[in-house]
């Protein structure tokens, strides 16, 4: 077992038996953007001893106001190379496997093949995120994912819930409608917003990697979808209810 000693205080809280959980699960994060990098930092201080990383993105200077690896020193680099070393130097004996390429539906099944613990999906793009919604669904491998974060201002609206009971998130009510046509209307834990969206915030992007709009975003909100992601993840694998 890795030295532990760095938890002190994570295990002041929850107790040896979770800290030693958690340092042999394996959490696979897709997405490495305003809400999985985020979400990604807070599984690996929380102590998980094992993680999957995936984004092919890389650093743009639009992604300053809201993505946790985006500094005016790094633009053009890799979002998954940057967390990896940020990772690495959170927890240096860290098992993590870094894939640095674009989600495509393709490319799930193989990285569903290593049966991770739990899976904190943070997809950009619709398509995907349905793939991986279903795979993981039939495959039944505990995974929470993350609604619409982009066009609201206000953290206090987000919730943890079963995505049947989600509402004011047009990305969740795509996704419930998408799900039902393949008979799932229930068991998929997501975070959502129950704050409209700002719809004069809405932009038009060129529709590469599936994704043909985004709203206008915060800074803290998609830091705060990050928390709420990560903190499932981190309380259902030590048994905790989320």
């Amino acid at each position: 077992m890795e030295d532990l000693s760095w938890l002190a205080r994570t295990e002041a809280l929850i107790g040896r038996e979770a800290v030693e959980k958690l340092a042999v699960s394996h959490v696979l994060v897709l997405g490495l953007g305003g809400v999985g990098s985020y979400a990604a930092e807070f599984i690996c201080r929380g102590g998980v001893g094992k993680m999957t990383i995936i984004d092919g993105d890389t650093i743009d200077p639009t992604n300053r106001n809201r993505q946790l690896p985006a500094l005016s020193t790094n633009h053009g680099i890799s979002k998954a190379q940057i967390m990896k070393q940020r990772l690495l130097d959170i927890n240096p004996e860290l098992d993590l496997t870094v894939y640095e390429e674009f989600i495509i539906p393709e490319r799930l099944p193989s990285l569903l093949e290593s049966a991770p613990d739990y899976i904190v999906e943070a997809i950009d793009s619709i398509t995907p995120k349905l793939f991986l919604i279903r795979m993981a669904y039939a495959a039944k491998i505990p995974f929470v994912s993350s609604m619409g974060a982009g066009g609201k201002m206000d953290p206090t609206k987000i919730k943890i819930a079963d995505i049947s009971q989600s509402y004011n998130c047009k990305l969740a009510q795509h996704i419930r409608k998408k799900l039902r046509k393949h008979d799932i209307r229930q068991g998929v834990k997501v975070a959502f917003s129950t704050e409209l969206p700002d719809k004069a915030s809405l932009l038009y992007t060129d529709g590469s990697n599936f994704k043909k709009s985004a709203y206008g975003t915060m800074s803290y909100l998609p830091a705060a979808f990050g928390g709420a992601i990560a903190s499932v993840a981190l309380r259902e694998l030590i048994g905790r209810e989320a």
